[in-house]
């Protein structure tokens, strides 16, 4: 199934990953947030858990940088999203990491002043505290699920177009 309810585990699995990624990055100067859909509570989602590891002051990047490649990621530029930087699993490691590897999550590194973090703030926080909003992106993202018979290719390139009207009014109501 490419959409599940909502879990309670994902807060559990956020936190584990972010226990590692604190004791892993040698900068002081991040906040770890859970982001999208699986940190809002009650709603469903594809189970990955999303994080946005931000930073402020900016020669804190390549620390961070650094700090995530011993710790088995690679950088993998920004995927045409300004304000974003991805983070991926390095496909063979000398070492797996029994918790990084065992939970499906997206890793990206966001500057404090980020347009894509704001939008990622605005977003989670507007729908935590809107239970009409949230059921009714619930109901969007099983009915793109149910479209594209749980391809997730497919899903993703299908929400980025039936999704944007909708994401773009919660973030312009949230401001």
């Amino acid at each position: 199934m490419l959409i599940l309810e909502y879990q309670e585990s994902w807060v559990h699995d956020f936190d584990n990953l972010k226990n590692i990624l604190e004791q892993n990055i040698s900068c002081n100067d991040i906040n770890i947030e859970h982001i999208g859909s699986t940190s809002i509570k009650g709603l469903a989602a594809k189970p990955i858990i999303d994080i946005d590891i931000v930073y402020e002051k900016p020669e804190s990047f390549d620390e961070i940088k650094e700090s995530l490649v011993r710790l088995g990621y690679y950088h993998n530029g920004n995927q045409g999203i300004i304000g974003r930087e991805v983070f991926k699993r390095k496909k063979e490691k000398e070492d797996d990491h029994s918790i990084v590897d065992s939970i499906k999550h997206h890793l990206y590194v966001c500057h404090i002043d980020s347009s894509e973090l704001r939008r990622h703030l605005f977003f989670r926080n507007y729908l935590r505290e809107n239970p009409k909003e949230r059921e009714e992106y619930e109901k969007m993202k099983f009915k793109i699920a149910e479209i594209v018979n749980q391809d997730r290719k497919e899903y993703a390139k299908l929400k980025e177009v039936m999704a944007k009207e909708f994401v773009e009014s919660i973030i312009e109501k949230s401001k």
